[in-house]
């Protein structure tokens, strides 16, 4: 079964892409030094200006080597202060997934404003850096100002995908654009038009579908709700900057691993990864961001055959390339703050988000004067820049505090918007099964509402949702938004039916029918990344509720919040029904519109979605629609109504093909793994990590750039204090313990380490243990990362009891101590090479 999107009149025509696609060669094409004819010479909608390239000409002249290279950097706010600023004119600004205004998580609408006049005033103060260019502030608005408290989040893109509706992901955007403005913000990354071809990738929720025809479609419906029409309201005052991402092949690379190797051919990269920049820049598009990952084993921050040749010659783009968080310190040969390649590449604006600025940007001057950096590429770059802010009318708009929607907070958050993302969420739904006619739910019935994603908006948002991550929220995050128990309890209450809500099952009445809401934990890049697509692998805590209410004689309706499709066959044959509600945001509510029936008993919103990506028949397929060999459990297109018949088995096979070695179990890479937490401890009294800075008492956390972004964390010990690894729940380790494993540390000490530094397991019922580590931290170099690795018989004979552990990582110090972590796992095999040895005790 397929279906294929209806075109809106504001959609790219298929006309354009079909001659786009006529132009390519039947064999692909070498590069040789300019664009091979698999890339299509594209007709772009905005035109160039004589006047304005004049004008632009005309400011190059008169602009300093050092103002140029400032129009380059983009550094972010948590590393710049407004007086940074008035000295170097920057020519944009970011704040990244969990930063904010004076890095308050709860930052109002006034705190975004007043930072974005402020930044604003000091770019156009000429008094230090004779420049008055005013700047842009550049963020990640990808499911709705997603960065800000009480906006309207809408549905990851894998759920609009499914909503099969280009006219209202414009909707979206243009909502999206309004909320952004109300902060005086200017330009926003999005959209993500990856085609992704393996669900293990961690990203995988921010694209729409593994088809690049529905990609082609929705970018140019995202770009025109974002900018506005390019010959109606083209960037006016309800209109943000977009930018279409990641350029080029991010949901291809080998593996599904994140910033991976991209190895397809020239002819399938156009054909299936470029499609969403045919449909972006025939929609007027004003900037691409460069991509981590790499074709061929070649970065492409650093692609000058990609980025200039493909992009800005071949395909005709004439806005600004920036680069993505540091990733052109990926580049061979580069680092954050030294990297000539990615100018000479193509990159126009380097986004740099980390102290590294300040050398890059002197370091970029230098090679300029050197003639390293030819000054005809640093004009090309900076006249795009230049471009895109005229075309913009930032030369010409008020400040931010003083535009149209600024300062009209009662637009974030609206009746008017969330509207929106409610039908947004009743669209995007996709019936998977529906044995019996259980759904739609009879409102009159005791209808119990269980699982850790029933009353969670937090969960129900995932990735990119205040935090990076998505993680550390909780409902009160969300004013104005509605927990999924919340929309059925209140469509049951008026019809005169009961709800009772639980987390795990029990009930005090025998309910008629037990909605049971579970899935994936939050998380964004690199953090999602799987080895293969087994929901709860080794710990099937939600399978055992679902047949603990079958068990119990209950009909079960499985409401499924993933990012991604996922091999649940289990879950499946212990469901009456089951349906993937994918990331749904902050409108939870409007799933009760659909599987909740009206008081007579009839429909009151019918089933709308249909798979955009192809559900996996076990757990190491990766299948996509056109595969030679295409044999999923459920067909890209698949989706029930109601009235159709199930044509799912009830008895799905379940048994899983496993490795006789037991795998790795990672507790921290690059973030805290679900279903953990880190906690801070101090003076009695505990805190979750919630933002990207935390303190509590004796204990500050902080993230920071190891490798790649934000994956490692400083523990900055001023007195007696503890952080911890901790699951509300515990887990049984014993398979560990019997695999010989060792608990593997990568970690740095900076400065003095005390005498005692005690590293921690805790169980539950005072089965806690603890090791000393303070000799092995004083026997490091200092500022170096080192491994650190205990065999876990260590703990077992310290008194951990290894089937009931909550807390699988814990240190504590009661003196000063500056340690740094990195990565932390269980690793089988490998106590015999422990740092810390006990078997021979």
């Amino acid at each position: 079964m397929t279906f294929r999107l209806q075109l809106s009149a504001l959609s790219i025509s298929c006309a354009l892409v079909l001659n786009a696609c006529a132009k390519a060669p039947t064999e692909q094409t070498e590069p040789s030094g300019k664009a091979a004819a698999v890339w299509p010479e594209l007709t772009l909608p905005v035109a160039q200006d004589p006047a304005m390239e004049q004008r632009i000409s005309d400011m190059l002249a008169d602009m300093t080597l050092a103002q140029k290279i400032a129009q380059m950097i983009q550094p972010e706010i948590r590393d710049i202060t407004v007086e940074d600023m008035r000295k170097y004119g920057f020519g944009s600004y970011l704040n990244g997934g969990g930063a904010f205004p004076d890095n308050n998580k709860h930052a109002t609408p006034a705190d975004w404003i007043a930072l974005a006049e402020a930044m604003y005033q000091a770019s156009i103060d000429d008094s230090l850096d004779g420049s008055r260019i005013p700047t842009m502030w550049g963020t990640d608005a990808v499911h709705g100002h997603n960065n800000v408290i009480g906006a309207t989040l809408f549905p990851h893109n894998i759920g609009l995908g499914a909503a099969n509706n280009p006219a209202l992901i414009e909707q979206i955007a243009a909502v999206t654009a309004r909320e952004v403005m109300v902060t005086g913000i200017d330009w926003v990354f999005a959209p993500t038009v990856a085609v992704v071809r393996d669900d293990r990738w961690g990203r995988t929720y921010e694209g729409y579908s593994e088809d690049p025809d529905i990609v082609r479609d929705y970018a140019a419906a995202i770009v025109t709700g974002l900018q506005g029409a390019a010959d109606k309201d083209f960037l006016g005052e309800q209109r943000v900057i977009s930018t279409v991402k990641h350029f080029l092949g991010d949901g291809g690379t080998e593996g599904g691993d994140d910033q991976g190797d991209n190895i397809a051919s020239e002819q399938d990269l156009f054909r299936i990864h470029a499609q969403g920049y045919v449909g972006g820049l025939q929609a007027g598009a004003q900037s691409v961001m460069a991509s981590f990952n790499s074709w061929h084993g070649e970065k492409i921050h650093g692609s000058k055959y990609l980025l200039t040749d493909v992009l800005k010659d071949r395909m005709g783009f004439d806005g600004f390339v920036v680069g993505d968080w540091n990733g052109h310190g990926q580049i061979p040969g580069c680092s954050n703050d030294n990297c000539a390649q990615a100018a000479l590449a193509g990159l126009d604006v380097y986004m740099v988000p980390t102290p590294a600025w300040k050398p890059l940007y002197e370091n970029l001057l230098a090679q300029t004067e050197s003639g390293q950096i030819p000054l005809s590429r640093i004009d090309d770059a900076v006249r795009r820049i230049l471009r895109v802010k005229l075309r913009a009318g930032l030369f010409d708009k008020p400040s931010p505090a003083k535009r149209p929607l600024s300062g009209k907070t009662e637009l974030i958050g609206s009746s008017e918007h969330r509207a929106v993302a409610r039908q947004a969420v009743q669209q995007s739904l996709v019936l998977l099964k529906n044995n019996d006619a259980t759904l739609p739910l009879n409102p009159k019935q005791h209808i119990l509402v269980t699982g850790i994603g029933a009353d969670n908006i937090g969960m129900q948002s995932g990735g990119w949702t205040i935090s990076w991550q998505g993680t550390g929220n909780s409902n009160s995050d969300f004013p104005g938004g509605s927990s999924i128990y919340a929309g059925i309890a209140k469509a049951v209450a008026a019809a005169g039916g009961s709800t009772e809500l639980s987390a795990d099952g029990s009930y005090n009445s025998k309910p008629d029918v037990a909605v049971v809401v579970f899935g994936e934990q939050p998380y964004a890049e690199g953090n999602g990344d799987l080895d293969n697509l087994e929901y709860q692998r080794g710990n099937k805590t939600d399978l055992a509720l679902l047949k603990k209410l079958k068990a119990d004689g209950v009909k079960v309706v499985s409401l499924f919040i993933s990012g991604r499709t996922m091999w649940v066959n289990p879950e499946l044959n212990a469901s009456d029904a089951f349906v993937a509600i994918w990331l749904p945001g902050s409108e939870g509510a409007a799933i009760a519109d659909v599987i909740v029936a009206n008081t007579d008993g009839s429909v009151n919103k019918d089933f709308h979605g249909k798979l955009s990506f192809s559900w996996p028949a076990t757990p190491q397929q990766i299948v996509n629609r056109g595969d030679a060999s295409y044999q999923p459990l459920l067909p890209y297109g698949f989706g029930l109504r109601y009235g159709d018949t199930s044509t799912l088995s009830n008895a799905l096979p379940e048994q899983v093909e496993t490795s006789q070695n037991l795998q790795d179990l990672v507790l921290f890479e690059r973030a805290v793994k679900p279903p953990y937490q880190l906690m801070l401890h101090s003076d009695g009294s505990s805190k979750a990590m919630n933002s990207s800075v935390e303190q509590l008492g004796n204990i500050a956390v902080r993230t920071f750039d190891k490798a790649v972004q934000e994956d490692a964390r400083r523990l900055s010990f001023s007195g007696p204090a503890k952080v911890s690894l901790s699951s509300a729940f515990p887990a049984d380790l014993r398979s560990y313990q019997e695999a010989s494993a060792a608990l593997v540390l990568q970690l740095k000490r900076t400065g003095k380490v005390p005498d005692n530094v005690v590293l921690g397991m805790d169980c539950a019922q005072s089965c806690d243990s603890a090791l000393n580590i303070a000799p092995q931290l004083q026997a490091m170099a200092d500022d170096s990362w080192q491994t650190l690795s205990v065999d876990l018989a260590c703990f077992g004979r310290a008194g951990a009891d290894f089937s009931q552990i909550f807390t699988p990582v814990s240190l504590t110090s009661a003196a000063p101590l500056v340690l740094s972590l990195a990565d932390i796992r269980l690793v089988p095999a490998s106590a015999e090479t422990a740092n810390m040895s006990c078997s021979g005790d």
